[in-house]
């Protein structure tokens, strides 16, 4: 009896909503089409032996069960599985280093830009100009500055300022995670700075004058007062950041000869990494396979921050 009144219950909220769920029926056939039917393809192309010799096949190519899987985690001598470790362990240094950048850089303009000055909508305008840049655009501009002999970087540290003594190779070599971690700081800071100071305008300033009468510093204030209210802007900010920065792409590709060159060692991330198995080296299979094991750690991830961060709502 229970059940055919929620049977009935369903089919009148039903007829009630059915004209709205009919204007939102295309955007869930979209959704459907670009997003869930390609995912669904991607992992069963990771049980096929899909390469150079069967992609004629495509979705015909033999099934090989979990092989690509072996072969991307647990064979020592396949250098996908080399090269991808190498991938893995740049993307989480450049991931932490690149989330920790753009949300302290951005931080610390948001609060400079939400002070009174002259000219602080010119300035606030001005400093949104990495933002509006191509993420191509910016992977090629920094790939030029970093060249050793006439690139700009090496100029201004050894020739203006005498900072270095020689000219460093910047896209060879370990140095190489930094000059792709420094322009994706670059490229997305802004960002943060945008929505810290939308954050930072919503806190009322007689918090900051009862922490004046206190004799509260400079830093108490930002730490008792700016840093737990912004906690919605900055717990977003780090969530987005983790999953753009592990997915990073155009920036790396672009610095490299847009994926003719190879970063290397210390400049190869995951995303680059699968891009070049993939279309490069046909090797469709386990590219698909390291593909959906970087969508389960994603999921993972942002399945566990946002677990942490009702835990801490609800402390609160």
């Amino acid at each position: 009896m229970a059940r055919k009144k929620e049977e009935l219950s369903r089919w009148r909220r039903f007829k009630r909503y059915g004209f709205a769920y009919l204007f939102i029926l295309p955007t869930v056939l979209g959704m459907l089409i670009l997003h869930f039917f390609p995912i669904v393809q991607g992992i069963y192309m990771s049980f096929l032996k899909l390469n150079q010799f069967t992609f004629n096949e495509f979705l015909g190519a033999p099934f090989i069960g979990f092989k690509n899987y072996y072969t991307v985690l647990f064979d020592m001598n396949s250098p996908v599985r080399i090269g991808l470790m190498d991938a893995a362990r740049n993307t989480i240094i450049y991931t932490i280093f690149v989330t920790i950048g753009t949300l302290g850089f951005g931080m610390l303009v948001a609060l400079m830009v939400n002070r009174k000055f002259r000219g602080r909508g010119v300035i606030r305008t001005l400093f949104l100009f990495p933002w509006i840049v191509p993420t191509y655009v910016t992977g090629l501009l920094w790939g030029f500055m970093w060249q050793r002999g006439v690139g700009i970087i090496n100029i201004m540290l050894v020739d203006w300022f005498h900072i270095l003594h020689d000219k460093p190779f910047w896209l060879i070599g370990p140095n190489t995670i930094w000059a792709i971690i420094i322009p994706t700081v670059w490229r997305y800071w802004p960002l943060s700075m945008l929505l810290l100071l939308a954050g930072l305008q919503t806190i009322p300033e007689e918090l900051y004058e009862a922490a004046d009468i206190d004799g509260a510093s400079p830093w108490k204030k930002f730490w008792m007062i700016t840093w737990p209210l912004l906690k919605p802007v900055w717990s977003i900010l780090i969530l987005f950041g983790l999953i753009y920065n592990v997915y990073s792409f155009n920036i790396v590709i672009m610095m490299f000869g847009f994926g003719a060159g190879f970063p290397g060692e210390w400049g190869d991330l995951v995303m680059t990494n699968i891009f070049r198995n993939s279309f490069l080296q046909w090797n469709f299979g386990t590219g698909a396979a390291a593909s959906v094991l970087l969508m389960l750690v994603m999921v993972l991830i942002v399945l566990l921050w946002m677990r942490l961060y009702k835990s801490s709502e609800e402390y609160r």
